[in-house]
């Protein structure tokens, strides 16, 4: 489990300030560095190597990468706000927080700040002549830097913001945040059983007076809480939860005061907007968004909607893998399981809503189903013929001609097989 303060921490590297600062900072002790190394360099190396040539390289670094820099910032708006109007704004968030965009920005604008503080310091005279050909040699490495990034960046934007793409990110976050969840499925705790929210007669809930939804869960400091009094916690919400003051976040048994309950709140990260960090459901909720959208009239793309049917098939069966024993890390917290009609529900009920009256989507997701069912979990084939019989339902509902449900009730029969 990672710590409420190691997850705020990775928040903020996400960010895309921060690694820009950063690689900026380094971009700037390497234009400074060539001080320190120049006393080590042979007099008259300058002159063999053409290093005097390094104020035009340095002048046009600086005013290249400056438009490059702005190139690419628009390039970006322009395919976040693509994705917003084409795939579904929840994933927007991914994009700006991708990596790659993020390391190409940080290299154009740290190579910019390295050519200006260079160009400051030669103006000043500080290098003298053998402190140029340090700096000749490492404009060589940023140009070579330049370079690569430029072609990576130009093969990046062909797929930037482009539907197929954004997916790819939404189920790879989904995935990471469902795989997660398998290796720890209690956050590290006790099984709660379903339908118990309190275990211990006279346990108190904890309140939050913030409405949002939990965000992440630090399971090892409620833990410590709980040792510290000696006391019991059963969560009561799992991260992805909408929060009121009249919902209860977890029931503390053994806690007496208030100063008690207040570490128990201070371990639960409540915001505006749901995360795919601990919160896999919100990922097959995006997932059901993009399919949505693109079975809507004004887009009528059932190729994207069947795509996602394969997707949320991966996904799922990440959870359908078999049980395994595991010691709980924290025997003091309790904590419910993930429900597997609600990840069923979030997915496949959109779907096969707005999907109802599409031959191809009604038989793609019979078929994904029944792919769920064979996996031999029971929750699974359950949920599977659940699920196939209100599609089935609805798709008789939406369809005129008798060929198409003859069609979707042939694919539902693999499911009850």
């Amino acid at each position: 489990m990672v710590s409420k303060w190691k997850w705020l921490f990775s928040l903020l590297t996400r960010r895309l300030w921060f690694r820009a600062s950063v690689i900026s900072l380094l971009a700037i002790f390497a234009a400074l560095v060539s001080l320190l190394i120049s006393p080590f360099i042979p007099t008259g190396l300058a002159d063999k190597l053409g290093a005097n040539s390094v104020d035009r390289i340095l002048e046009i670094i600086a005013s290249s990468m400056l438009a490059v820099t702005t190139f690419s910032l628009s390039t970006m708006v322009a395919a976040y706000s693509a994705a917003t109007s084409n795939v579904t704004p929840r994933a927007t968030k991914l994009l700006i927080e991708d990596k790659t965009t993020q390391n190409v920005l940080a290299a154009f604008v740290g190579s910019f700040l390295y050519s200006l503080v260079a160009i400051i310091t030669l103006s000043m005279g500080a290098y003298g002549e053998r402190g140029r050909v340090v700096l000749f040699f490492m404009t060589l490495a940023v140009v070579m830097l330049i370079v690569i990034t430029l072609l990576r960046w130009i093969d990046y934007l062909l797929r930037l913001g482009r539907v197929g793409e954004t997916t790819d990110v939404v189920e790879e976050a989904t995935a990471k945040a469902m795989r997660a969840r398998r290796s720890t499925p209690y956050l590290g705790g006790r099984r709660l059983e379903p339908g118990r929210d309190v275990v211990d007669d006279g346990a108190h809930p904890v309140y939050s007076d913030r409405i949002g939804y939990i965000q992440h869960v630090d399971t090892a400091a409620i833990s410590r809480a709980a040792k510290t009094v000696g006391g019991r916690v059963y969560l009561a919400s799992l991260p992805g939860t909408f929060i009121d003051p009249g919902r209860p976040i977890a029931w503390c048994s053994g806690f007496d005061t208030a100063t008690d309950f207040d570490a128990i709140l201070d371990a639960v990260t409540i915001a505006d907007e749901r995360s795919f960090d601990q919160d896999p459901r919100f990922g097959l909720c995006v997932l059901a968004e993009i399919a949505s959208r693109a079975l809507s009239p004004g887009i009528n793309d059932p190729g994207t909607a069947i795509d996602v049917i394969g997707r949320a098939v991966r996904v799922l069966a990440i959870w359908a893998s078999e049980d395994e024993e595991i010691e709980p890390r924290f025997p003091e917290v309790w904590v419910p399981d993930l429900d597997i009609a609600e990840l069923f529900d979030d997915i496949f009920v959109p779907i096969a809503r707005d999907g109802a009256g599409v031959v191809e989507v009604q038989v793609r997701l019979q078929k994904a189903l029944a792919a769920l069912a064979r996996t031999g979990d029971p929750r699974f084939v359950e949920n599977a013929r659940r699920q196939s019989e209100q599609a089935l339902e609805r798709a008789a509902l939406a369809m005129d001609f008798p060929n198409d449900i003859g069609r979707a009730r042939a694919a539902a029969a693999m499911v009850g097989a």
